[in-house]
């Protein structure tokens, strides 16, 4: 009896959230039907998918050239101003929408289990919010996105090798020299013998210049034999 009590104060209480609180798309705000989790059916079939898992030189890759020795680069979305994605990374980054990233990792891995690499990837490294930023935001918004790679790929996830050892504001309205001299060498590593001859997968939400993820790269290239790649839940639409 306690426990079909139970059930039914639960099941109300569920009832009267959805009521007065109903669950709608974070990308185009329309109530979510049932079955339908954080982006309705219509807006993931309008999400600009980039396809950059079936080609090994796209332009997520040429984006590194001449700049840094990358092994795979990648993103799943194309992000355009005032879209579908810049409400899903806006929601992610600063709504505490972080069910996002999980959402879009899950899709994610299903393309990135059809690659063929060399070197297969053996640590996912999210790029690292400054201990400041991280206070004033109260999470990392790749979190979710790197970790639920991590499931899905059975890959290592750790988030304590690289860090942020300097405090940046917005790199937004930077423009590519600009983001350089700003983040040159404010990332470093901390890591053990174990860690050599690795290859590294670095995370991030937008691939826009590569700055900073170059700068991350330079970092985790201290360590010996190190490999780097790069994948990103969404890539500036040039």
């Amino acid at each position: 009896m306690v426990i079909f009590v139970t059930k039914f104060s639960l099941f109300v209480f569920n009832y009267l959230i959805n009521l007065f609180f109903p669950k709608v798309c974070v990308g185009c705000h329309m109530l979510l039907r049932s079955g339908e989790t954080i982006i309705c059916t219509s807006c993931r079939h309008e999400l600009p998918l980039t396809q950059h898992h079936l080609d090994p030189k796209n332009e997520a890759l040429k984006k590194f050239y001449g700049r840094i020795d990358i092994q795979h680069a990648s993103a799943f979305l194309y992000f355009n101003k005032k879209g579908i994605v810049q409400e899903l990374i806006h929601n992610l980054k600063y709504k505490g929408h972080e069910e996002i990233g999980t959402v879009l990792g899950n899709w994610y891995a299903e393309d990135l289990k059809k690659l063929n690499l060399e070197s297969p990837f053996d640590v996912i490294i999210p790029v690292p919010l400054h201990r400041r930023k991280l206070k004033e935001r109260g999470y990392n918004q790749i979190t979710a996105f790197g970790k639920t790679l991590s499931k899905n790929l059975e890959i290592t996830y750790d988030c304590t090798l690289l860090y942020r050892k300097k405090y940046s504001k917005t790199q937004s309205k930077k423009n590519l020299l600009g983001r350089s001299e700003n983040i040159e060498n404010i990332f470093d590593v901390q890591f053990s013998e174990g860690n050599h001859n690795k290859h590294f997968l670095i995370v991030d939400d937008v691939l826009t210049t590569g700055a900073t993820l170059e700068a991350c790269s330079r970092a985790l290239q201290k360590i010996p034999g190190a490999k780097i790649s790069i994948i990103c839940i969404a890539m500036a639409n040039s």
